[in-house]
């Protein structure tokens, strides 16, 4: 990837991002931010990877790609104004991002699994990862790419090269994707975080193809829950309509039933 043509359309006075480095292997992107937020790294830090020996993805699964068969990166933010609960929004909200990008620009029908899975044709193309180190926030993002069906890590993925999509360039990829993340973050944390205000909570519910479907959630503990998919609330809950009454559900695993 060219770091010096990313740099030049990525990083700009004003703007969120400050720094992009582009390295050709590493464990995981992730955790190597995590680490540079603990040491003090600004917000804005892009870091990028060929290929990923360790990637991570939410609940501990991990994530597998050939090198520079997908896009792999992450990188750091610091909402210092936003009150820490609605910080619950930021995986949400690049998921908007990662989303709204593939369909305006890469030419695929691309909608949302709550909470941050990006789903094409019922096959997960990209999946999202966010977490907290102190008053940092570390987003990353895998975005399968190229890849070919016997290189994918399950039989209900897919690749954009799959989905027939008309973009499949990483450094463009990279540069509509950060895009979108730069003008979502900054209108949001410019509203403290109210994802009213900024409207996206209503772009998230509009993207989201759970709302609406019949759904077990696997709960932390080992509970489940079965019901309706009723909406996203301002905490960034998926509400689902059960035998119960309205439940809000804050974390678990969502599985789509016929």
């Amino acid at each position: 990837m060219g770091a010096a043509r990313l740099r030049a359309e990525l990083i700009r006075p004003g703007g969120l991002w400050r720094d992009l480095v582009v390295v050709a292997e590493t464990g995981s992107t992730h955790d190597d931010l995590l680490a540079a937020a603990k040491r003090g790294a600004g917000e804005g830090t892009i870091l990028v990877a060929e290929a990923q020996s360790a990637g991570r993805g939410r609940m501990g699964r991990s994530w597998v790609s050939p090198p520079r068969a997908a896009l792999t990166f992450s990188v750091l933010l610091r909402p210092a104004a936003v009150p820490m609960a609605r910080r619950g929004w930021v995986p949400l909200l690049a998921g908007v991002a990662v989303t709204t990008a593939l369909r305006a620009e890469g030419g695929v029908a691309a909608w949302l699994k709550w909470p941050n899975d990006v789903i094409v044709n019922g096959a997960k193309l990209a999946g999202i990862l966010a977490e907290q180190a102190g008053d940092a926030i570390v987003v990353g993002a895998g975005i399968n790419v190229s890849a070919a069906r016997d290189e994918l890590p399950a039989a209900q993925a897919t690749s954009m090269a799959l989905a027939g999509a008309a973009l499949t360039d990483r450094d463009q990829l990279l540069v509509l994707v950060l895009g979108q993340l730069e003008r979502w973050y900054l209108a949001w944390a410019q509203a403290l975080g109210d994802p009213e205000v900024c409207d996206l909570r209503q772009q998230y519910q509009r993207l989201c193809g759970t709302i609406g479907s019949r759904v077990r959630a696997q709960l932390p503990g080992g509970t489940a829950l079965t019901g309706i998919a009723r909406e996203i609330d301002g905490a960034g809950r998926l509400v689902v309509e059960s035998a119960a009454g309205l439940v809000p559900v804050s974390a678990g695993d969502i599985v789509h039933l016929r």
